[in-house]
């Protein structure tokens, strides 16, 4: 296993950190967070970059890229902001998701769009009474001609509120059957009739934001439905190793930066005649911080390699999200307590870190699922 990047990923780990640097201040982040606006500018500068046709196919206009292309992006965007990776990563699984699953003509219709920016897509999996328990979904969508009639809530959908989104929306299609063989997926426009989305006040994660969205007979054509009739658990599951593997790298590169902040300030901040890194009780905290990014950072490569060698790779992916996401929490809450005041006060990065490192261990499947997962493909069965 050789975890060097080739010159080309060397090139394009440059060309993003140089992005991101360029359109990404912390002034305007800020401002973004403090306002709970989305960066379009920022986003048609990723869009420039390619950024967004990166994992898709030469043929229908993208760039070839593998999984491991994919997760240097998500992570150098997270190191700057990794509420604006939710905004780049949850277009990207669901593109894949239509090329996997969705139909030649289904991708030629949604993915040359969503890579030039005209639309973006968002993920309604969630739902009031339906989190992890996915089973317990109640959105149902009714046959009709020429479509489906679609009525139910979703619940902490991000980005469904954005500029001409489609949510990918999964729903009952058969209540009389076990779950996984009566769900489907469809592709919703936000702004059909019938569809409220309601932005919510969260702790993080402020700028791609989280919607609550309505849906009252909304119509929906057949050619919006993903993998036949029926087929939503396997687009489910089918995109859950690659959301996970490159969420992980998310994770990794918001943590590094919390680190790279926290030894900064310990270099220069004075107490007591000298830099507060000079206490071994500070050192020591940052040297465990950056052992255990790095140890996640390992583990989320090794996954992510697997990925691209088109392995089975479930049990490393699902170690790497479970810990990389506990590690960012863990680092986040540290780099506060070594800058004290300063690290919750709004003038200063570490409080955003912190707080957007919160929903790490939440989205795309809670620590406690993936314990689960884990336990399970050990031979161990967990009692629920």
């Amino acid at each position: 296993m050789d975890f060097a990047f080739t010159e080309e990923q060397e090139l394009l780990r440059d060309s993003v950190q140089k992005l991101m640097a360029r359109h990404a201040t912390s002034d305007m982040i800020r401002a973004h967070d403090r306002d709970q606006t989305f960066p379009y500018d920022l986003y048609d500068k990723w869009i420039e970059a390619g950024l967004l046709a990166l994992p898709f196919p030469e043929e229908i206009g993208g760039l070839g890229g593998s999984a491991i292309d994919l997760a240097i992006v998500n992570y150098e965007i997270s190191r700057v902001s990794a509420d604006f990776s939710m905004a780049y990563g949850g277009n990207v699984f669901c593109g894949l998701n239509i090329l996997r699953k969705g139909t030649s003509e289904q991708a030629q219709r949604f993915l040359p769009a969503m890579m030039a920016g005209d639309i973006r897509f968002a993920i309604g999996i969630s739902e009031p009474d339906a989190g992890s328990d996915v089973g317990a979904m109640k959105t149902f969508a009714a046959r009709k001609d020429g479509g489906y009639l679609v009525n139910g809530q979703k619940l902490w959908t991000t980005g469904a509120g954005l500029k001409n989104t489609y949510i990918n929306t999964y729903v009952k299609t058969n209540r009389d059957v076990h779950y996984r063989k009566g769900m489907s997926l469809l592709l919703i426009d936000k702004n059909a009739p019938g569809v409220e989305c309601r932005k919510l006040d969260m702790l993080g994660r402020r700028c791609a934001g989280t919607y609550e969205v309505f849906l009252r007979d909304v119509e929906v054509p057949e050619e919006n439905l993903i993998g036949g009739e029926n087929g939503g658990w396997d687009c489910l599951m089918d995109g859950l190793q690659i959301e996970r593997a490159v969420s992980a790298a998310g994770s990794c590169g918001a943590a590094q930066a919390i680190v790279d902040l926290a030894a900064s300030y310990a270099k220069e901040r004075i107490q007591f005649g000298q830099p507060i890194g000079a206490f071994q009780s500070i050192a020591h905290m940052v040297a465990d911080m950056a052992t255990e990014v790095d140890a996640a950072t390992m583990l989320m490569w090794r996954a992510v390699w697997l990925v691209s060698q088109g392995k089975d790779a479930l049990r490393e992916i699902t170690m790497a999200k479970l810990f990389a996401s506990e590690v960012y929490a863990k680092v986040a809450n540290m780099g506060v307590q070594i800058m004290g005041g300063y690290g919750l006060s709004a003038e200063y990065d570490m409080q955003r870190y912190f707080r957007d490192s919160r929903s790490g261990t939440i989205a795309a499947g809670t620590s406690q699922t993936q314990r689960n997962l884990i336990a399970g493909l050990m031979g161990l069965k967990p009692s629920r």
